[in-house]
């Protein structure tokens, strides 16, 4: 199989590490491009990275078959769009657009060209969830924190389109059940859009998930805790460590639970890249990035009420 030839378009803060680890990724792909609307910001990471710093996205589109699209989300649905109509495989970085109906032409626009459209949910590549999904069956209640000091990047989207699209995505992948209510507040501190934000979903088979967002805290944590009848698994995202409580004999033990670390963004390229040559469906495609953003478009309206 012919290597790929794999470019990233928006080397801010995201879109830099792409380039980073694509270009470590030598022997699945050709880092071959960078585009950025700031010739500078191109020119400092190709020196750094390698990768032709292309002049225009036209100009890029011919350096590449696959690309990272990371520029900021209000520009995801214009890049991404005239990269597929190129034939272009894509990952783009989370929220995929800015709002649903752009995100599913885009995943429409994908299958009727035969691409792959992959959205950057990064916590999916994260070793954590691949135990908790070993050790799931039957979720009853779910907590979600993430919380992060304020970035002074991103903020041209609100918390819950910033940081809680992550649990959301997660949560519905976990519970596969319609959402029957929701429940949200938020805040605005230092943005225009809310920066810490808390929503309350139940679902159609029973299952609540209580999910908290911060971009204003004075620590991070990316943890999630889940309940089922038998167990109880908490899981710590940022430290990749995690425990299961379980009912044995009339008391309740505790385990630690064996993690491998890694890095989930390194592990999303490697998947992207399989996926892109083979054709295999991603982890997170553009229709499940589509649900998780109709929730979180539906929880930021409950807020701006």
């Amino acid at each position: 199989m012919k290597k790929l030839r794999v470019g990233v378009v928006g080397v801010g803060h995201i879109g830099s590490n792409h380039a980073r680890l694509y270009s470590e990724l030598a022997s699945a792909a050709d880092f071959t491009a960078i585009y950025d609307v700031d010739p500078a910001r191109a020119n400092s990471i190709a020196r750094k990275y390698g990768g032709k710093p292309a002049k225009s996205l036209d100009e890029f589109a011919g350096l590449v078959d696959a690309a990272s699209v990371a520029t900021p989300t209000e520009s995801h649905y214009e890049v991404a769009a005239a990269l597929l109509n190129r034939g272009k495989h894509l990952l783009v970085e989370k929220p995929i657009t800015e709002n649903p109906e752009q995100a599913t032409e885009l995943a429409e626009l994908a299958a009727r060209n035969g691409l792959i459209l992959q959205v950057g949910h990064v916590e999916r590549f994260n070793p954590v969830l691949s135990v908790l999904e070993a050790r799931l069956s039957h979720p009853r209640f779910i907590e979600a924190h993430r919380l992060s000091p304020y970035p002074n990047r991103s903020t041209d989207i609100g918390v819950v389109l910033d940081l809680m699209i992550h649990e959301l995505e997660i949560i519905l992948h976990l519970v596969r059940s319609p959402v029957q209510t929701i429940d949200a507040v938020g805040i605005p501190v230092l943005s225009k859009g809310e920066d810490i934000a808390n929503a309350r979903i139940r679902f159609e088979n029973g299952c609540v998930a209580n999910v908290t967002s911060s971009r204003i805290s004075p620590e991070r944590m990316r943890k999630i805790r889940v309940f089922q009848e038998d167990a109880y698994l908490s899981l710590d995202y940022e430290k990749q460590s995690g425990e299961i409580y379980r009912r044995e004999g009339g008391k309740i033990t505790r385990q630690k639970v064996p993690i491998e670390r890694e890095e989930p963004l390194k592990q999303q390229l490697v998947s992207f890249l399989e996926c892109a040559g083979t054709g295999r469906t991603p982890k997170v495609s553009g229709i499940q990035a589509t649900a998780a953003l109709e929730l979180a478009v539906k929880i930021t309206r409950q807020i701006q009420l």
